[in-house]
């Protein structure tokens, strides 16, 4: 069997920043340390953290004066800054420089007339953060069929989620060509989330089957999931190496393997052991009934 491994796989460069800044925060500091939320959507590196003395803070009675509060990789609201300094709680801001730069474009736009429409999944963090930072005005699409049930308007702007589908973007802003007299669109899906997509449709179309893996609650990693299914059903999304089975190598020759933007490079190349391991032991099973 021969694994191909999507280029672009694991770590990002948002993700690196942040993991970074929360490992060096934690060696430096005495004070307790925590996570607004978890600090990126992989449970593994999550875990790691923990044991670093880094834990998750998902409430504002967690925590008291002087503690470090590392402010996750998508971004929070103003609101949520401005309870933490309340706190007096000391900041670390760990989000990914190409939301940061999408939180000021949508605040900037909140300034302006005309509806802001933000396309991307309305419970991720990424997202409660760019409303905050609309004052309101912005509004979530998902997808085509929510796109098209709008009614006109005279002026619009539509942006994305730094991880969204870059087709699905594509057929929401065409659905809103069609309600909108002024539509602005500005392409805000980062560079590193464009070519891991395309790397991993290009590989779904060489390989017989093709393995995502990364964290479940991972938007980017999801992506790569119905992007590659789309295109080749015998996708499967996994969420650590133990996960393989026999049934998924069943048959095949040669196999895919993408990894999330928050997936740990050690986790790809346990993967890529698992399957090499699962695939001996079951070409051993065949042997031996075969005889």
């Amino acid at each position: 069997m021969k694994i191909v491994i999507a280029k672009n796989s694991g770590f990002c460069y948002g993700v690196k920043r942040a993991l970074r800044l929360a490992r060096e925060t934690g060696k430096k500091n005495n004070h307790r340390v925590f996570t607004w939320g978890e600090l990126i959507h992989n449970p593994e590196v999550i875990s790691e953290l923990e044991r670093q003395g880094i834990k998750v803070a998902n409430s504002l009675s967690q925590l008291k004066a002087g503690d470090i509060v590392i402010i996750r990789s998508h971004g929070v609201s103003p609101d949520i800054y401005r309870a933490l300094k309340r706190k007096r709680v000391k900041l670390i801001d760990a989000t990914c420089p190409i939301v940061k730069k999408i939180q000021q474009a949508v605040e900037k736009l909140s300034r302006k007339s005309g509806e802001i429409i933000i396309v991307g999944n309305r419970n991720h963090p990424e997202i409660q953060g760019l409303l905050g930072y609309s004052r309101g005005k912005a509004l979530v699409i998902e997808n085509e069929d929510q796109a098209k049930t709008l009614p006109y308007k005279k002026k619009r702007t539509v942006l994305a989620q730094s991880t969204q589908d870059g087709q699905l973007f594509s057929k929401v802003v065409a659905a809103l060509v069609e309600k909108t007299s002024e539509l602005t669109v500005y392409n805000t899906i980062c560079e590193s989330t464009r070519v891991r997509q395309e790397s991993t449709a290009e590989l779904a179309r060489q390989v017989e089957a093709l393995i995502i893996i990364g964290g479940r609650n991972s938007s980017n990693t999801n992506k790569l999931y119905q992007i590659s299914r789309r295109l080749l059903p015998r996708t499967y999304f996994i969420e650590s190496p133990e996960e393989i089975t026999p049934e998924m190598l069943q048959g095949v020759t040669r196999i895919g393997l993408s990894g999330g933007a928050s997936t740990p490079p050690e986790v790809i190349k346990k993967t890529v052991t698992a399957i090499n391991n699962s695939f001996k032991q079951n070409s051993h099973q065949e042997k031996v009934t075969h005889d």
